[in-house]
C-alpha cells in the first residue's frame, strides 16, 4: 500500500480561492484513498512542527517558505515530494520570470529590479501601453502584487509602496495586447483544460479586462500551446500547474504566469481524478524503483 502524507494550503495563500483550493484537494485524497493509497492529512502548522515524517511519499499544496525548505531538505534524502519543494520555490515570480526566459519559453521582456530603484530607465525601455510591476519574492498574495502602471509616476509610487511594504525586489514585464486565456494541466498526462476568464465572471481579471478589452478569440495553435506549457512546468519542475497566457491578433503566445497548484475550480472533477492517476503512478513507481535497488 501506498502511504502518502497529504499537506494542504494556509488560506492566505489562496487568495479569492480558500474554498476552491480545499476542494480540489480534498477531491484528489479521495481519489487516491479510492486507488487503494493510504493519506495523512495535515496542514501547514501541524507539518512544520512534525520531527519525523513516517511517510515516504508527501503530495502538497504547501507554499510557507520555511515549509517548502523542510520538503527540500526531505527531498535531498530520499522522500518524494509532489510539487516538488524546488518547484513550488521556483513558481516564486522572480524565479519563474528568469528560469523561463533563460529556458526559451515564450514570455513577455521583464527585468528584476530593487524596489529602491529609480524605475525610470526600465519604464522607458519596457513602456508600450504601460507595464506590470509584480512582487518578486513570492506569489501574489494581494491583488496589488500584481499591478499595471500606465505612467512612470504611477510605476514608481508601485515600486515605492512594495519597498515599504518589505518587499525587497520586483519583476517590471512589458504589456502585451491580445486575448486572455487561463489554462490547467497536469504534467505528464492528456489533461489540458483552458478558458477566457473574461467570459466566466472571474472577478480576479476585472482589471485586466478594462486594460486588454473583450476577448476577440484570435486563433492559435492549442497543441503548441499543450507543449508550451508542458516545456514550462519542465523547466519549473512542477506537476500540477496552471497559467495565464496571452495570445495575440497572429497567434502568438506569451505564458505570463505559471502556478503551482491552482484551484481547478471549473474543471475539477476531471482534474481530481488526472491528479490523481499521475500521483498514484509517481508514488508506485518511486517505491517500485527503490525495492529494486535495495
Amino acid at each position: 500500500m501506498i502511504s502518502i502524507l497529504g499537506v494542504t494550503r494556509k488560506n492566505r495563500f489562496s487568495p479569492n480561492h480558500v474554498g476552491n483550493d480545499a476542494a480540489i484537494f480534498n477531491e484528489v485524497i479521495l481519489k487516491l484513498n479510492e486507488k487503494g493509497a493510504s493519506v495523512e492529512i495535515c496542514n501547514e502548522d501541524e507539518f512544520l512542527s512534525l520531527s519525523t515524517i513516517k511517510q515516504d511519499n508527501i503530495l502538497t499544496m504547501g507554499r510557507t517558505k520555511t515549509l517548502v525548505k523542510k520538503l527540500q531538505s526531505l527531498q535531498s534524502t530520499g522522500t518524494y515530494v509532489l510539487n516538488s519543494g524546488f518547484g513550488i520555490e521556483n513558481c516564486y515570480r522572480k524565479n519563474m520570470t528568469l528560469k523561463l526566459l533563460e529556458g526559451g519559453v515564450p514570455y513577455p521582456k521583464s527585468i528584476v529590479i530593487s524596489t529602491v530603484a529609480d524605475i525610470q530607465s526600465i519604464f522607458e525601455k519596457l513602456k508600450g501601453k504601460g507595464v506590470w510591476i509584480k512582487r518578486g519574492d513570492f506569489h501574489a498574495i494581494h491583488k496589488e502584487d500584481v499591478t499595471f502602471a500606465g505612467s512612470l509616476k504611477e510605476a514608481q509610487h508601485i515600486l515605492n509602496e512594495y519597498a515599504l511594504r518589505g518587499i525587497k525586489e520586483a519583476v517590471i514585464s512589458e504589456h502585451l495586447a491580445g486575448d486572455l486565456l487561463k489554462f490547467y494541466a497536469v504534467r505528464g498526462t492528456a489533461f489540458f483544460y483552458y478558458f477566457y476568464p473574461y467570459e466566466h465572471n472571474h472577478h480576479k481579471y476585472d482589471l485586466y479586462e478594462q486594460i486588454n478589452d473583450e476577448v476577440v478569440h484570435f486563433p492559435f495553435d492549442l497543441e503548441n500551446l499543450k507543449e508550451v506549457a508542458n516545456r514550462a512546468a519542465e523547466v519549473l519542475d512542477v506537476h500540477i500547474y496552471g497559467g495565464d497566457v496571452i495570445i495575440d491578433a497572429n497567434g502568438d503566445f506569451h505564458i505570463i504566469d505559471l502556478n503551482d497548484w491552482p484551484s481547478f475550480a471549473p474543471c475539477r472533477a476531471e482534474a481530481a481524478e488526472a491528479i490523481a492517476q499521475m500521483v498514484y503512478h509517481k508514488f508506485t513507481e518511486k517505491n517500485h524503483n527503490a525495492e529494486r535497488t535495495s
